[in-house]
């Protein structure tokens, strides 16, 4: 039995006396804490081992530490505003006069109640021109700006999850073709190798062979390395403690051809990027700057009330406001006017960028997928094809070892390239997508 448990069985037990002599327990109560005392500890979670692109891209968005950072400024912009609707504090006054301190002799009641002097008093200051409505405003309008750049960020941390899990696929989809490789050369040079036992072969061309197998093993070694480096890399922006170090990813290259409208792309990214909306928020923000400047230019009125002791019983009123004479906060006011200017240009700015974003990863997309369809259309099997009568012709004495090399170098060559075009083709993708500012393209 494990002794952890049967510890905290007898602590409960334990417990549940100490509580009879305290107070009585019903059977009820006495059950549910036996059960309670004798229940095992909850098992933790375990993180996933084989990873999707969208269960990645979630991950990320939960647990990457610098996104969770981000996010702070929304909640602490939130308190900010919290500062911005509280009212002024009011003021407590009070004092004693003509107190014969000097004159301790003179100490008594009637002196007191006749001669000394006491005051108590309250003041409270009124804000005019509705200058906690506009703050409060104000900081709404901040914290508006500020999530809608913590979206941006998530936005790009969605395109660099995707990027970097597609360069996962690519550097596993070539550490399958080198495997592939280094498999088919193998059985070559076994061939080879009986060719050369029979006296069929001479020693050169077998040297040359296993020399060309060297190359092979080399591709598989570093398409490992760069397949562990990827992971590596994406591991670090899920999240370093949401996957376990031997997790895998789950899915293929693969080339799904899209057909979109640039000027519907266009009229999406401007309607849904968030850092186009973090743009024009600023105006609004500057605006509400603009009218607080002016609110704060109105002269707030103190108001006071005294009561006083001085052999009668009185009370005082007091009120007092500066006279706006020299300052009435102009300069504020003037700086928070062209920061409104400054806000619309920056918003007009930052469309641009939008909609040159898109045209730019619009036809690089066009561009990958002409590529891909070149492969798919022929040259593909071409080099397949030259590769397997070059390797049978050699094999049957037909053809030089020197064309035979050359035909399995431009194989893998073109099944190499053929790869990264499938990988450059989605991370294009994924670029029109980040440009759109939605993983939901039409």
């Amino acid at each position: 039995m494990n002794s952890k448990f049967t510890t905290r069985k007898w602590l409960g037990v334990l417990a549940l006396g100490i509580l009879e002599v305290l107070a009585p327990v019903s059977p009820s109560a006495r059950a549910q804490a036996g059960a309670q005392a004798a229940a095992p500890p909850p098992a933790p979670q375990t993180p996933p081992a084989r990873v999707t692109l969208d269960e990645a891209i979630d991950l990320a968005l939960k647990h990457n530490h610098s996104l969770q950072a981000a996010r702070t400024t929304i909640l602490q912009n939130q308190a900010q505003e919290i500062t911005a609707n509280l009212r002024p504090n009011p003021t407590l006054l009070g004092d004693a006069q003509f107190l014969p301190i000097f004159q301790p002799s003179n100490f008594s009641g009637t002196y007191l109640d006749d001669n000394a002097q006491f005051d108590v008093g309250v003041s409270y200051l009124f804000e005019r021109g509705k200058k906690r409505q506009h703050r409060l405003e104000a900081a709404k309008d901040a914290t508006a700006v500020t999530a809608a750049q913590v979206d941006d960020n998530a936005r790009t941390l969605t395109f660099n999850v995707a990027s970097q899990f597609i360069s996962v696929l690519l550097a596993q989809s070539e550490l399958n073709l080198a495997e592939q490789d280094l498999d088919s050369f193998q059985k070559t040079v076994d061939i080879s190798q009986a060719s050369f036992n029979a006296g069929s072969m001479s020693g050169a061309d077998l040297l040359k062979i296993k020399i060309q197998l060297l190359q092979f093993q080399m591709d598989v070694s570093a398409a490992k390395l760069g397949r562990v480096q990827a992971l590596a890399s994406l591991r670090q922006l899920l999240g370093y403690e949401s996957v376990p170090e031997s997790y895998e990813v789950v899915g293929d290259l693969e080339y799904k051809p899209v057909n979109l409208g640039e000027d519907d792309l266009k009229a999406m990214a401007l309607k849904q990027r968030p850092d186009v909306r973090a743009a024009q928020l600023g105006v609004t923000a500057a605006n509400s700057q603009f009218t607080l400047a002016k609110a704060d230019g109105k002269q707030d009125v103190t108001a006071q009330a005294n009561y006083t002791h001085i052999g009668l019983n009185t009370a005082s009123l007091f009120a007092s406001m500066p006279l706006p004479v020299f300052n009435r906060n102009q300069g504020e006011i003037a700086r928070t006017r062209y920061a409104i200017a400054q806000s619309q240009e920056l918003s007009s700015e930052q469309s641009s960028i939008a909609l040159t974003d898109v045209v730019n990863s619009y036809e690089g997309l066009r561009t990958a997928d002409e590529v891909v369809t070149l492969y798919q259309s022929g040259y593909l099997k071409q080099a397949e094809d030259s590769r397997d009568i070059s390797q049978y012709a050699y094999q049957h004495g037909a053809a030089s070892l020197l064309d035979f090399l050359d035909a399995e170098r431009s194989y893998r060559a073109t099944e190499l390239a053929y790869r990264q075009a499938l990988a450059n083709y989605m991370t294009s993708l994924e670029q029109l997508r980040q440009a759109v500012g939605t993983r939901s393209l039409p």
